[in-house]
């Protein structure tokens, strides 16, 4: 029987309510929303460690970042070099068994032009060397803003030019030059909507009369001084949304959902290929980002903390049509991003290596304990949606009961009513974190560091400009 094709979608930095099938009415969405209604949508995906390079190591590997050591944007090569070598990443493992391998979009590897298991890769850095070589192009970056900076600019180079069209361009070039005598797997990475947030102008019209949510707040997060200064630190490096004002912030979030938007309608001309090529019969999509963003939500931005908005995402899971009675349907238990490897593993019928602790998401799964570690230093735990954020910069515990307050505006760590759900999870927090990162421990406790007074105690605070164009292939 023929093995069949995989198409892996991700985007950088989408959280989880920027579908509009799945919620959300400010924005549009409409490939994602067949994706939704063609699929299954797990709708409470979790990054383990929402950063750019441990997600992607983690659907490369199957280890969680606090599994493999990969718990920031820090060289991964050593993790990845000794996978490749026993044939586990997760393309190797599919290129053995004859599939055609692919990696077209935003890698994120180190080196960048390792393999790590491709056959064959195209890099957001060779859309930057073929601009370099057009003798009058508009350069992509000459608006001046920083791979980190959340200010909307506008792009400087029209939708057909841009690096969202250039990547759905090479994933249909693959497509339809490939073996056909032999399955692929193709992994579809979009550098969008990750900083900056520079929609080409035609999207950012899109949304002139659209009204944008308003950032979240809650009894914790009511001004800037109150904030746990330790989990902004982070914030106050990348970006100048703490100067924000409301009308600031909703424009934020236009170019955000533009850049979103523009990343769909591209998936348009990808799904029409399929259709051309008559593939939807025998290929599976899954799609997801590699972490969120917190885009104003408790004075935050960017990523790498366990708070909504940073480290749930949207995944996606749509198999060949017609092999499903029972599409169009959410699962409401808990995933996550090392989900991802067994999963497409099972698609391929390869059995997943021993060490896989993630789950196949092709099968039932229940409820389980969620654990996060992010930079040794930001963590939590999460059992039956309550959920213990902690950070060691500052010595900040926050906890929420997501069933009653989803977006985590009412901090019960306090509360006496909810001391026995407190202690039971910093439990099972410390006992985790002592099996996997017990360096961080010191007598049974989290060794602490000081947390800054405010931005400007911050070293090298935000750094949102940019010099020239990218020279090797990656984002922050």
């Amino acid at each position: 029987m023929a093995k069949d094709n995989i198409i892996l979608i991700t985007t950088d930095q989408q959280r989880f309510d920027t579908i509009n099938a799945l919620g959300n009415q400010s924005i549009f969405t409409p490939h994602l929303n067949y994706l939704v209604s063609s699929g299954i949508s797990f709708t409470r995906c979790y990054a383990d460690c929402p950063i750019c390079v441990p997600s992607r190591t983690t659907i490369m590997t199957g280890r969680r970042g606090f599994e493999s050591g990969v718990v920031s944007n820090a060289t991964h090569e050593t993790v990845m070099t000794a996978d490749t070598k026993a044939r586990t990443t997760l393309p190797a493992l599919l290129t053995d068994v004859g599939y055609q391998t692919k990696a077209m979009g935003k890698m994120h590897f180190e080196p960048a032009r390792a393999h790590y298991g491709f056959e064959e890769m195209t890099l957001p850095l060779d859309y930057m060397r073929q601009y370099d070589r057009r003798p009058n192009g508009a350069s992509p970056k000459v608006h001046g803003a920083g791979e980190c900076e959340i200010e909307p600019v506008i792009s400087t180079v029209d939708v057909k030019d841009s690096i969202t069209q250039w990547i759905t361009e090479g994933a249909v070039d693959f497509i339809e030059t490939r073996d056909p005598h032999r399955p692929f797997f193709m992994w579809t990475s979009y550098t969008k909507p990750h900083p900056p947030f520079d929609p080409c102008r035609d999207f950012w019209q899109l949304y002139e009369n659209i009204p944008m949510p308003e950032a979240v707040h809650g009894d914790w997060s009511r001004t800037l001084e109150d904030m746990p200064q330790g989990m902004m630190e982070g914030c106050y490096e990348n970006t100048n949304m703490h100067f924000f004002g409301p009308e600031q912030i909703a424009a934020t979030r236009r170019a955000y959902y533009a850049m979103i938007s523009q990343v769909d309608y591209s998936l348009g001309r990808l799904f029409g290929c399929l259709r051309e090529n008559d593939l939807f019969k025998n290929t599976w999509i899954i799609f997801t980002a590699d972490h969120g963003e917190m885009l104003g939500d408790h004075f935050m931005s960017q990523k790498n903390l366990f708070f909504e908005g940073s480290a749930h995402v949207p995944l996606i899971i749509v198999p060949p049509l017609g092999r499903f009675r029972d599409t169009n349907r959410r699962v409401d238990v808990t995933a996550e991003i090392a989900d991802i490897y067994p999963t497409i593993l099972a698609m391929a019928g390869i059995e997943a290596p021993d060490f896989v602790q993630g789950k196949n998401l092709l099968e039932e799964t229940g409820e389980r304990v969620f654990y996060g570690n992010s930079l040794n230093r930001n963590f939590c735990v999460m059992e039956d949606r309550w959920k213990l954020v902690y950070c060691t910069s500052g010595d900040h515990r926050l906890l929420f009961d997501l069933n009653t307050d989803p977006m985590e505006q009412h901090d019960l760590y306090n509360n006496p009513e909810c001391a026995e759900k407190r202690e039971h999870l910093w439990k099972l927090l410390i006992e985790h974190t002592a099996r996997y990162t017990p360096e961080v421990l010191k007598d049974g406790k989290f060794i602490t560091i000081p947390e800054p007074e405010n931005y400007m105690d911050v070293k090298n605070h935000w750094f949102g400009f940019h010099y020239h164009d990218y020279s090797v292939d990656t984002f922050h």
